[in-house]
């Protein structure tokens, strides 16, 4: 495995200072912000139609002894607003071919579309009842979802690239069992990327969504952020929380930096999950905890992470 980090964390950085800063502390790998909701800092967008800038992309990412694991372009595709949709499409398929340039993944959404054809915003459903919501989930799915990405996995599979979806709420994609369903009704190079800190407040396992998506051979990419939950204000509210972010003292819940939400009775089972399903790829750290500073709490999550991650691989079992 390799340890790395979402890069949108240091999208206020020069691109080299920023590379500067991962060797320093001792990274392996950049995931790449390449448009939609990551932004485009260090303007990839269309970077594959330069070979010169390529190029010395590649050098400057290889002269400090990293690799490129991941190009994020999480956003809404299938949104309403066809503008802003336009604008994630183009992202995304900027992505997929910078991705097949530097044999990655490309990281995303699934997106959510409206309720019905007519409607001007995302609809989020969460429950079956009344039947309006249901009605809703079977166009999103029928009609939109399923079409939209079995077109994009195809586009993927031409171009030698998959597409590892992160599974959050608002999103329709939000849990394993939902990436498993599009990934069975619109092709093989559609997967996970696995982040825990979504489960966790769902009430989802991710130790168990580990296994689910190894045992569908799906797990695409990981990112590694934490979650706690305040027992007090969820106690009152549940989690379905839409409070400020910042607003920390009232949140039912909030990110974390890794280990700072769960410790080694989390972290290292979850670990050993991923190796037994043959996961070798990356653990990209991602940043968004509200107490610490950005230095402060990507570097706590380094220090955490390095002594947990399994770098070598497994040897025989030869005590039988």
């Amino acid at each position: 495995m390799k340890l790395g980090v979402m890069g949108a964390l240091f999208g206020g950085m020069k691109f080299d200072d920023a590379l500067d800063y991962c060797q320093k502390v001792g990274l392996d790998s950049f995931e790449l912000p390449a448009g939609a909701y990551p932004g485009d800092p260090w303007n990839l967008i269309g970077i594959t139609k330069s070979k010169r800038r390529l190029k010395e992309l590649q050098a400057k990412v290889a002269d400090r002894g990293l690799t490129i694991e991941g190009v994020a372009v999480h956003g809404n595709p299938v949104h309403p607003d066809k503008k802003l949709a336009n604008d994630h499409i183009k992202a995304m398929a900027s992505g997929i071919e910078l991705a097949a340039a530097l044999k990655t993944v490309v990281v995303n959404f699934s997106g959510c579309p409206g309720g019905c054809k007519t409607d001007k915003t995302p609809n989020f459903v969460t429950c079956p009842w009344p039947d309006d919501f249901a009605n809703a989930a079977d166009y999103q799915w029928n009609q939109v979802l399923i079409p939209f990405w079995t077109k994009w996995n195809d586009i993927a599979a031409k171009a030698g690239t998959k597409i590892a979806f992160e599974a959050h709420p608002g999103m329709t994609l939000h849990n394993p069992e939902d990436i498993v369903r599009l990934r069975k009704a619109a092709g093989k190079c559609l997967g996970a990327n696995l982040d825990p800190s979504h489960f966790f407040w769902q009430g989802i396992d991710p130790v168990e969504s580990a296994r689910f998506l190894g045992e569908n051979k799906c797990i695409f990419h990981v990112h590694a952020k934490d979650c706690a939950i305040d027992p007090r204000n969820s106690g009152i509210t549940g989690n379905l929380d839409i409070k400020s972010y910042g607003d920390v003292k009232k949140r039912a819940w909030v990110f974390r930096t890794c280990g700072y939400g769960h410790g080694d009775s989390f972290w290292r089972p979850f670990i050993s999950m991923l190796r037994l399903y043959d996961y070798d790829g990356v653990i990209s750290i991602e940043h968004e905890d509200s107490l610490m500073s950005t230095n402060e709490g990507f570097e706590k999550a380094v220090e955490y992470l390095k002594p947990i991650i399994l770098r070598e691989k497994a040897g025989a079992a030869w005590w039988f």
